[in-house]
């Protein structure tokens, strides 16, 4: 399942824990050459020391500010030459009630969720198309196939990541580019973390609680759609733990 993943350049956002954690330490495994982005570094210190890591893997990045990813993708090309895939992967969740208005967790959502997205293809695009190769990443949710109440801003967040990801797939055709939307359900991470309400915040850890799986289960996706061969593009995978309803 892990052909055509050594030696490549992966960027991956978000990396200081879950989602993005579990697929630079699968892909370390498998020979990939990793540049890890996260806000805190402290985190990816740690990780790249476990992982046998150089310097010039891990750069403190926040996915709200273009300049500071476009610095990881170019800190990526200038370490390496190049950057083959870049798994836009930082995210947050603050579900609530649209009539609690709470403005700030929307902003949030928005800028780390789909401008951060924007931001990651806006700093990979370039290479990509100068290399005539490239793999785009994008994380998107259960949430963005499917809405329930309290979940309306980051449903939307997450269907925005889809038809972004889709429209990118149509207009890098000319590039040999290969685009992958990779929609997990309750993964075993910090997100539930980031829920402000309370009452909220319960209800969502009940779910993980009782059905969450582990996130070497989305690291394992990625690996697949990078795995395949360059004529092979895997648009699209969604997975849900066995358990989970939503």
């Amino acid at each position: 399942m892990t052909d055509n993943i050594k030696g490549k350049v992966v960027v991956i956002t978000g990396a200081s824990s879950g989602l993005g954690e579990a697929a630079a330490r699968l892909l370390a495994k498998e020979g990939a050459k990793l540049v890890l982005g996260a806000r805190r570094l402290d985190r990816l210190e740690v990780l790249a020391g476990e992982l046998s890591l150089g310097k010039d893997a891990i750069l403190a990045t926040d996915v709200t500010d273009v300049g500071q990813v476009r610095r990881l993708v170019d800190h990526a090309v200038k370490a390496h030459g190049r950057v083959d895939v870049i798994i836009n992967n930082a995210g947050l969740m603050p579900h609530s009630p649209l009539e609690r208005g709470k403005v700030d967790d929307w902003d949030r959502m928005i800028d780390v969720n789909i401008k951060g997205v924007l931001y990651g293809i806006a700093a990979a695009l370039p290479h990509m198309k100068t290399q005539k190769s490239g793999h785009i990443i994008n994380v998107s949710s259960v949430a963005g196939h499917k809405v329930g109440p309290g979940g309306a801003v980051y449903a939307a967040t997450k269907h925005a990541v889809r038809v972004i990801s889709e429209g990118l797939r149509q207009e890098v055709k000319p590039y040999n580019i290969r685009t992958t939307i990779i929609s997990p359900g309750a993964v075993a991470t910090e997100l539930p973390d980031s829920v402000t309400e309370p009452d909220v915040a319960q209800g969502v850890r009940a779910l993980y609680d009782r059905v969450a799986i582990p996130a070497d289960s989305f690291a394992r996706t990625v690996a697949f759609a990078m795995s395949q061969p360059d004529e092979v593009d895997i648009n699209e995978i969604l997975f849900r733990p066995t358990a989970q309803e939503y």
